[in-house]
């Protein structure tokens, strides 16, 4: 378990420890065959690396031989479904579920540039997000997702970009709050704290966000990105059991909401940087991902709604400074 693990280095050097413990106590039934998927990934030296592109580039297909890129694909396919994207390693495209790029390209203006910060992504999912940050200038990116399959791939991005200053903490943003980590990742706190797509499953979303502002810095930015709803559907919806076939959605708020959440622990300067509607072209079944995606889970004579009748999904995103 070696391989998977954090930089002991600066203020990351508790978790080396406390992530061997967890990996070896790793009880997810999968989670054998997805170490020796890792274990299994040729050793490739890329010839070039591009993070700052729609597609994260990673080697040329020149790079590696027919045979490894067979193998490669296998053992990237064991990891399935990839749910954000897209990547190109060494020739191989990954075209996730999610067109990832088309939110980046919302938001990468309007942020304050991440050029020399460090940067906390919640709920990071495979990575593809720290991989961007980190093309935009970011000095020191650190992730939080407490799916093994998603900590997985993100461990082989990184297999081939083994220098680069990003590293995946297996653990919720709450178990980070729980054990102390605010004191130390990093002490001053991180100079911009990322959370897209986690506060509408989070039963205390106000919580959530004085979490957030644990690990931010004053004078740090705070993007925000979540399902909402038009104020005409009311202040906030909390499907009693699926939307859009999501379990665990516990409360999607109109933008109203979402900023009197924000107001609640004082975060005055809030801007509403995107408000735009989920369709097709962002979110799809691909041969990386499940045979069931967006489309399906529409009302086929409607599509502005979900099959359970509720307003399609649309998501917007705000930036707020933290004074």
């Amino acid at each position: 378990m070696n391989s998977i693990s954090v930089r002991p280095d600066g203020n990351l050097r508790i978790f080396p420890a406390r992530l061997a413990r967890f990996y070896d106590g790793a009880s997810h039934g999968d989670f054998p065959d997805w170490i020796d998927a890792f274990n299994g990934l040729p050793e490739i030296s890329p010839s070039a690396v591009n993070l700052d592109t729609d597609t994260i580039l990673i080697g040329a297909a020149t790079d590696c031989s027919v045979s490894q890129r067979d193998t490669m694909t296998r053992q990237l396919q064991r990891l399935l479904p990839w749910r954000k994207g897209p990547f190109n390693l060494f020739g191989l495209e990954i075209d996730a579920e999610w067109r990832s790029d088309m939110k980046w390209r919302r938001l990468q203006d309007r942020i304050a540039p991440l050029s020399g910060r460090t940067v906390l992504d919640v709920g990071c999912g495979n990575g593809y997000y720290g991989w961007r940050m980190l093309g935009a200038g970011a000095k020191r990116v650190v992730g939080t997702d407490p799916t093994l399959r998603y900590v997985m791939q993100q461990r082989t991005i990184a297999k081939y970009l083994p220098e680069a200053p990003f590293d995946i903490l297996p653990f919720t943003l709450e178990t980070l709050v729980a054990d102390g980590a605010a004191s130390i990742l990093p002490v001053d706190g991180f100079d911009t704290v990322f959370s897209m797509g986690v506060i509408y499953h989070r039963r205390d979303p106000v919580g959530h966000i004085r979490d957030l502002l644990r690990f931010l810095r004053p004078g740090g930015e705070l993007v925000l990105e979540s399902l909402i709803i038009d104020e005409e559907y009311g202040d906030v919806l909390k499907p009693p059991e699926r939307y859009a076939m999501m379990r665990n959605i516990r409360a999607i708020p109109s933008v109203t909401t979402l900023k009197d959440w924000l107001s609640a622990v004082g975060l005055a300067s809030v801007e509403v940087a995107d408000v735009s509607v989920t369709t097709p072209a962002e979110q799809r079944a691909t041969e990386w991902t499940f045979e069931q995606s967006l489309p399906d889970f529409l009302d086929p004579e409607n599509s502005g709604l979900t099959i359970e009748g509720y307003p399609a999904p649309k998501r917007a995103i705000l930036i707020c400074r933290y004074n």
